[in-house]
């Protein structure tokens, strides 16, 4: 594979969210949300375009000269509007995009270099059709946390199974010692994906693993789609309450925007 690989970096943002309704567009030291997730993108791939289904986000990222594209209102997830997204700005501008990279529209802290490491296995390998970040967990309360999701690996870092607890459980030791005995990792959704396979996985009706776990990747592995993993050593910081949000501003905003 060659430099040529052409990459879009592609922000799906919604108004509408049931814990943080108008999330988009609230106030982080001066800057709405989606700006500063734009922000931080753009550093790491100057084709990124916000995909939205309402206009006051559009109207928005206008404002400060970022590019947007309208989407349906009726997708069921951030890989489904991002697979319309790009079929639309390929057809306005007329440039053919290789590989699309999904990042949350909650994301303000993503660091550019988690954008750019993930490039990398499109780079080097033909073969790879989907790729995602995973992250080593240190920590218990993390490895116990229903809400952190973890990975199982092949032997050539391929994702085996998600899941929200912990996997494999280590057989005849107390969970206390767990992380002395093997490494886990958790994952950090961000996703890249090239733009034919976006396309089919667009097409996929829900998965019964899916389904279980509330974990839209395992429809892919249970479909038979390889996903390829990039292990970063940045944290992220995803926001889904006004309370977590508080919290950040109050503890000063130079503290997640420091490498880390």
């Amino acid at each position: 594979m060659t430099m040529t690989t052409k990459f879009i970096a592609i922000i799906p943002s919604r108004f509408g969210s049931s814990r943080f309704p108008g999330k988009p567009l609230a106030d982080i030291a001066g800057k709405p949300m989606i700006q500063r997730v734009y922000e931080q993108v753009i550093q790491a791939e100057e084709e990124a375009w916000v995909a939205t289904d309402d206009e006051r986000i559009a109207s928005t990222i206008r404002a400060f000269g970022g590019k947007v594209v309208m989407t349906s209102a009726d997708h069921r997830s951030g890989t489904d509007r991002c697979a319309e997204a790009v079929r639309k700005i390929s057809r306005e501008t007329g440039i053919h995009f290789d590989v699309v990279i999904n990042i949350q529209g909650d994301e303000p802290f993503i660091s550019p270099e988690q954008i750019s490491i993930l490039k990398q296995p499109f780079l080097m390998e033909a073969s790879t059709g989907i790729a995602t970040l995973i992250q080593q967990i240190h920590r218990k309360e993390v490895l116990f946390n229903h809400a952190e999701v973890k990975v199982a690996l092949d032997i050539h870092g391929n994702a085996l199974y998600f899941s929200r607890l912990p996997i494999p459980m280590v057989f005849k030791s107390e969970e206390s010692d767990w992380l002395k005995k093997f490494t886990y990792y958790c994952h950090v959704g961000i996703y890249a994906y090239r733009t034919d396979i976006l396309e089919k996985l667009s097409a996929l009706p829900e998965g019964l693993l899916e389904q279980a776990e509330s974990l839209e990747q395992l429809r892919w592995l249970e479909n038979g789609y390889t996903i390829k993993t990039v292990v970063t050593d940045h944290a992220t910081v995803g926001i889904d309450t006004p309370e977590e949000l508080e919290i950040i501003v109050a503890e000063g905003i130079d503290k997640y925007y420091s490498k880390r």
